[in-house]
């Protein structure tokens, strides 16, 4: 929804209330009333049925021009001119009537006649509303681009260079038409008399010669060039650029303002608004008015030579002194259904010809004086680009096995990279989750433990059973053996330790006649039994935290595809909370400017904004109301336009407004950070 669709369905609410006002009811059918009385006449019977059709197609243009509920633009010019022509009144034009077949139509469908050429000129209000909104905010931007190229030397050098080909190509068409009339005239110089009067073809040297001589007046005929510096020539183009862009948009907002404010004024206060009710000719005359208006600003907002000032007087003064306008007034019928008739015709021309004259003039004057085409702006790359291309396409056919071999190379190296670092990582963990065999950490296995504590216990008793006659003198029996086995798994190795003692008093002997080779052999056993114990008890704490080295596993690759998959989306798409951001900082920007439009306004006798300024703040509004639906929720929103709507009436005064605007920072602050 926008500015013109607001004001579209403002204007369209009180044409229904003036229209309903007058009936207070729906209209009854003349026949039966007349019947039900008992004075149907036979011209009653004859008229009701064309009536009712004439009354059936008027509604069925009302429901046409009526505006809907989600509708977000006004009806185009084509859609307005063809309701009018489903109700009958396009075709329609001013002038006498034939006496002889003189216009028969009941009250009520002259009512409704008028209602569906008010409803028409409402929407074509809107649609003028609407494109000089779309007109004027595009100016801002080519007057920041001019000024962008005066901020900097580089910038307006590059400006000349771009624009070179276009002042070449120009001056050859002037040099060209400058010796074609010279010959056509018989204007060739001296030197060139004698062969003129030898033949009346031209050759190729005295061509030369005109051509050189037509350079050398030109260079004469503008000796500012030769004094001012090729830069400060173009800056002073360059800075006109701008002025006209400015001029334009001023008046482009001036006219906006006077659309807004003077046309279709309608919601009065109510003393005006009861005299319109009583007087049914009042707010007639008010439309046709406005077409008036809008047909005067329209052929006259192209005319840079105006200031915006002049512009208004010229406006207001041609609407009062327009002659068709001075009978407005008038309460007869038939001189109604003359202004109606009036009216179509002038609302017909409104957007068959000037609504159409003036897109196609703004038109000009933006690629007058707008910036440069990209054409105009990137043939200096595409050029370079195109010379360049047989030595890149040269370099491309050497190096495509090297090229080939790069593709795919990064390609195995993607799909390995996301095998082995995300695919394998996610199933380990999965697996550890569901507890798998195949995804356990382990360094050793139980089975490894529990054979070499089974061998240290068959060493140790079997070293117990045969010392047995040296230490108690008799044989272990089997509860003796059973304890030293038990011994043995608590790690007590007493036996072989006393054994290994005695021995160490005389190695030699020991190692030849004793058991000292034996006794150590059974340590270095117990030594990895022990070893495997730790090891064991490592793996127990690895599997505690099995899970943990999973997702330790996957955070390198998670990270990295995480990084590539935002640095993608912000190249190509771009994320949410930077357009949101960005967003953000555009309504700040809009409501800085809002300020500015407002505290700069020159102080006036009623303490309200001028046409211009008010054309300019509608501009600011109509963004800024778009840029707030992105990031306001629905709800605030709707409080958020009841803001816009206090700020865009210029009767509340500009000190109210301004207290709107601060209203408008601290209200929706939450949402403007």
């Amino acid at each position: 929804m926008s500015l013109a669709v607001d004001q579209v369905r403002r204007i369209d609410v009180q044409l229904d209330k003036l229209h309903w006002s007058k009936h207070a009811s729906p209209p009854s059918s003349p026949v039966l009333t007349s019947a039900s009385n008992g004075t149907a006449s036979s011209d009653d019977l004859e008229g009701t049925v064309p009536d009712a059709a004439r009354t059936g197609e008027l509604q069925a243009a009302i429901k046409l021009l009526s505006t809907t509920t989600g509708r977000r633009s006004p009806l185009s010019s084509e859609r307005i001119q063809s309701a009018l022509r489903l109700a009958g009144l396009l075709d329609s034009t001013p002038g006498p009537q034939d006496d002889n077949q003189p216009r028969r139509s009941s009250s009520t469908v002259q009512e409704l006649e008028w209602l569906v050429v008010s409803k028409a000129v409402a929407q074509a209000h809107g649609l003028i509303i609407d494109l000089l909104l779309e007109q004027t905010l595009p100016l801002s931007w080519d007057i920041w681009y001019w000024g962008e190229v005066l901020s900097s030397p580089f910038y307006l050098g590059l400006y000349t260079v771009q624009t070179s080909p276009i002042r070449v190509w120009r001056m050859a068409k002037d040099v060209y038409a400058d010796v074609r009339r010279r010959l056509q005239h018989g204007g060739v110089t001296a030197t060139s008399t004698e062969t003129r009067a030898a033949s009346n073809t031209l050759n190729w040297s005295t061509f030369y010669g005109l051509v050189k001589d037509s350079i050398h007046h030109r260079s004469l005929a503008g000796p500012t060039s030769r004094v001012v510096s090729p830069l400060l020539f173009y800056r002073s183009e360059v800075r006109s650029k701008q002025q006209q862009l400015k001029r334009l948009r001023e008046l482009s907002a001036c006219g906006l303002g006077v659309l807004v404010d003077e046309g279709m004024n309608l919601d009065g206060d109510e003393s005006e608004m009861r005299r319109a009710k009583n007087d049914q000719h009042a707010w007639k005359t008010v439309v046709l008015k406005s077409v008036a208006l809008m047909e005067t600003v329209l052929r006259n907002l192209t005319m840079l030579n105006l200031g915006y000032h002049e512009f208004e007087d010229l406006v207001f003064t041609n609407v009062e002194d327009d002659a068709e306008l001075s009978h407005a007034s008038t309460s007869d019928d038939e001189e109604s259904d003359r202004r109606m008739a009036l009216m179509v015709s002038r609302l017909q021309l409104v957007l068959q010809i000037h609504l159409p004259n003036h897109m196609i003039n703004s038109r000009q004057l933006v690629r007058k004086y707008g910036r440069p085409s990209p054409i105009i702006r990137y043939w200096l790359p595409a050029t370079a680009l195109l010379f360049s291309s047989s030595t890149l396409l040269r370099i491309a056919v050497n190096r495509k096995a090297q090229l080939a071999t790069w593709i795919r190379d990064l390609g195995t190296t993607t799909v390995d990279f996301w095998n082995n670092w995300v695919v394998e990582p996610i199933r380990k963990v999965i697996g550890t989750i569901r507890h798998d065999k195949d995804a356990e950490i382990a360094i050793m296995t139980k089975e490894s433990l529990k054979g070499d504590q089974a061998s240290l216990e068959r060493m140790v008793v079997d070293f117990a059973r045969d010392n047995a006659s040296t230490t108690n003198g008799a044989p272990m029996d089997d509860v003796e053996l059973a304890n030293v086995r038990a011994k043995v798994r608590e790690g007590d190795l007493t036996p072989v330790l006393r054994a290994y003692e005695r021995d160490l008093r005389r190695p030699f002997v020991g190692t030849v006649r004793g058991n000292l080779i034996r006794a150590l052999l059974i340590q270095v056993q117990k030594t990895k039994v022990d070893v495997e114990v730790a090891i064991g008890g490592i793996d127990n704490l690895l599997k505690s935290q099995e899970l943990v080295f999973g997702f330790v596993g996957l955070t390198p690759g998670v990270l990295v595809c995480l990084g590539l998959f935002r640095w993608l989306g912000g190249v190509f798409g771009g994320r949410k909370g930077r357009t949101e951001q960005k967003t953000v900082g555009q309504v700040i920007r809009l409501l800085r400017n809002i300020d500015r439009i407002l505290n700069g306004s020159p102080p006036s006798n009623n303490g309200m904004l001028s046409y211009k300024d008010h054309g300019m703040l509608l501009c600011e509004i109509h963004i800024l109301r778009q840029s707030a639906q992105l990031v306001m929720p629905a709800n605030i929103f709707a409080e958020f336009l009841e803001e816009i709507n206090e700020l865009i009436d210029l009767h509340t005064g500009i000190e109210r407004q301004i207290r709107v605007v601060d209203r408008i920072r601290w209200a929706y602050s939450q949402w403007l950070r």
